[in-house]
């Protein structure tokens, strides 16, 4: 794989992301989940689509994120989203773009219809997670870990082999971050991809998603027996497949 780079947001702050530079006008972006790098298999697989089809590519690590700078816990979905638009903005400029939001990164990719209106020609979701800080962590926490985090404005969550940090601030900021109550009035290819066992982020959310567009050409694919994650061949090879269609839509 390419090697990593870093883009100097600020004084303080650098950001890690792979690209593949390309003269022609479309993109590629991934943008990864909760706590994720750009390490894995779908950054890897989604960047050597791009190579092959002689497209543009890029994804990037969050503040706080994998090897970027910054300390995980003051994170929020309104400083990485923030970063995303930066990055973007940086690297990709005036040029067209597919958004592929793993996860969290649904969340931050839906943030960014905002600032890039006619940029984006397609999207999709895998595992799709918006607002999942409130629908699937606070309003699912039992009392005690709710007591914990005013207390102490933090908590350590299990799920797996993984422990998350949960502080009071990305709540808060969560709240402020609302999208499944807005529209967006595009009108390109959206797809949903989602595993049939996905364990951490239920089916509907990739059906919450695709409700806020209404001009859009919309599908939702599950991946039988697939997981949260949907980083193995099976899952890789439908979200490459998924992705041509859209590529081959704009293009």
């Amino acid at each position: 794989m390419k090697k990593f780079k870093f883009l100097k947001i600020s004084h303080a702050k650098k950001l890690r992301y792979i690209d593949n530079y390309s003269k022609e006008k479309l993109y590629l972006i991934f943008l990864p989940g909760f706590m994720s790098d750009i390490e894995g298999k779908k950054p890897q697989t989604l960047f050597k689509f791009a190579k092959k089809n002689k497209l543009g590519f890029l994804a990037l690590e969050y503040s706080g994120h994998g090897k970027s700078s910054g300390i995980f816990t003051r994170g929020n979905i309104s400083i990485w989203s923030n970063d995303t638009k930066k990055v973007i903005k940086k690297i990709v400029g005036k040029k067209n773009f597919i958004l592929i939001g793993s996860s969290m990164g649904a969340w931050i990719a839906l943030n960014q219809f905002k600032y890039f209106k006619t940029q984006i020609k397609g999207f999709i979701g895998i595992g799709a997670a918006p607002e999942f800080l409130s629908r699937l962590m606070w309003n699912k926490f039992p009392k005690k870990i709710k007591e914990e985090i005013f207390k102490t404005g933090k908590t350590l969550i299990k799920s797996g082999d993984y422990e998350y940090p949960i502080t009071l601030q990305l709540i808060k900021d969560g709240k402020k971050n609302k999208v499944l109550n807005k529209r967006i009035n595009s009108g390109i290819n959206i797809t949903m991809i989602h595993g049939q066992n996905d364990e951490v982020v239920p089916i509907v959310f990739s059906r919450y998603v695709l409700k806020l567009f209404n001009k859009a050409k919309k599908k939702i694919s599950i991946i039988k027996n697939g997981d949260h994650s949907l980083s193995d061949h099976k899952a890789l090879t439908k979200i490459v497949k998924e992705l041509d269609i859209i590529v081959k839509n704009v293009i």
